[in-house]
């Protein structure tokens, strides 16, 4: 089975050990090239990364 590409407003995992977001679960909020912005959210806190797409998978 082929991997589904990542699009906006897909749920990623961050999958990096020298991130400090790896585990993470976040949404596509926008891609641009090689990168996608995504938003991760925790309770009362919201933070927008840009991160290479090579370092997420889809869930």
């Amino acid at each position: 089975m082929a991997d589904l590409p990542i699009l906006p407003g897909s749920t990623v995992v961050v999958c990096d050990v020298r991130s400090i977001y790896n585990g993470y679960r976040g949404f596509v909020q926008r891609i641009s090239g090689d990168r996608a912005a995504v938003l991760f959210e925790g309770g009362n806190w919201d933070k927008l990364v840009n991160m290479p797409l090579k370092l997420l998978q889809q869930v």
